[in-house]
């Protein structure tokens, strides 16, 4: 029978486990070449914005194909659609509407990241944004680490404390707003940076020894989240896609850099065909940049549950 979900359907806590499973899957996929994940393709209409296309999937023995569009127009809400075919069958699995996916699929993949590559005995969180990408960041790390505390800035106080009441609600540890970035990451073992910045808001300065960062918000040589200094300091340098780093429009911020050649692929390290932290001390570094084909892994794993 054919699913329809919406937001309402898709609750991002109870849903991580299943959303960090499907990706772990996809990822081995992609390390033994069973993944179907070209960068993504830009149409536009001048004026008005983008329609993004994403096409992907798994090969296998039960293989899936699918599709997400989202849209960039000058509205006030946006949306997404993500379809999923059984391509052995030619079944039509369902259909997603709303964000709300593209969100959990998107911590999820920093779930992973956190996973392999973050010190396992890490237990503090640092929180640089209060959007919706924050949010499911960190309940993905919740899910991968045994965290017990953390601290959130964002420019808008009533937002940071907004976000504090809510996620210590929602995931049971304690989390304060913080006055500011440094004080927010001062200590913190993992480190995220969801902000829409394109100025640099996080240094290397701010940061402990061993830290591992994931970083969501923009990231290319018009305009990136963090200073590039943050990627000299790194032991590790990881993305999820090598291939859509160097498709962006306006070019990947480490592109030209000595740091573009470091670039490991997460697939690799997931299935230890490269080497991530080597000790507590080493800083890491993860580049979310979006996986084509992880959502429909994602929205089917979810469409088996639901």
């Amino acid at each position: 029978m054919l699913k329809i979900l919406r937001d309402e359907d898709l609750d991002s806590v109870a849903l991580m486990p299943v959303a960090l499973g499907a990706l772990e899957t996809a990822f081995l996929a992609k390390a033994s070449g069973n993944i179907v994940c070209p960068p993504r393709h830009h149409v536009s209409f001048p004026g008005s914005g983008d329609l993004v296309f994403t096409v992907g999937g798994i090969l296998g023995e039960k293989p899936l194909a699918g599709f997400r569009v989202y849209e960039t127009f000058n509205g006030p809400e946006h949306s997404q659609i993500v379809a999923v075919w059984s391509a052995h069958d030619a079944k039509l699995k369902g259909i997603i509407l709303g964000e709300r996916l593209g969100q959990i699929r998107t911590g999820a993949i920093g779930g992973i990241a956190i996973r392999h590559l973050s010190d396992p005995n890490a237990k503090t969180v640092g929180i640089v944004g209060s959007g919706a990408q924050a949010r499911t960041q960190l309940i993905a790390a919740a899910a991968v680490r045994n965290i017990i505390s953390a601290r959130v800035f964002s420019r808008d106080e009533k937002n940071r404390r907004a976000f504090a009441e809510e996620m210590q609600r929602e995931l049971g540890i304690a989390i304060e707003p913080a006055d500011s970035i440094a004080e927010t990451v001062a200590d913190a073992d993992i480190v995220l940076c969801a902000t829409a910045s394109h100025v640099p808001v996080l240094h290397a300065a701010d940061l402990k020894a061993g830290a591992h960062i994931n970083t969501v918000g923009p990231k290319t040589l018009q305009g990136h989240e963090l200073g590039l200094d943050m990627a000299d300091a790194a032991h590790v340098i990881v993305t999820d896609s090598l291939e859509q780093t160097r498709t962006y429009a306006s070019p990947f911020f480490l592109s030209g850099s000595p740091h573009e050649t470091r670039m490991r692929d997460l697939a690799d390290i997931v299935a230890n065909r490269a080497q991530g932290r080597t000790s507590a001390s080493d800083t890491t570094l993860f580049c979310s940049v979006g996986l084509a084909g992880t959502e429909v892994a994602v929205a089917s794993a979810i469409f088996d549950v639901l």
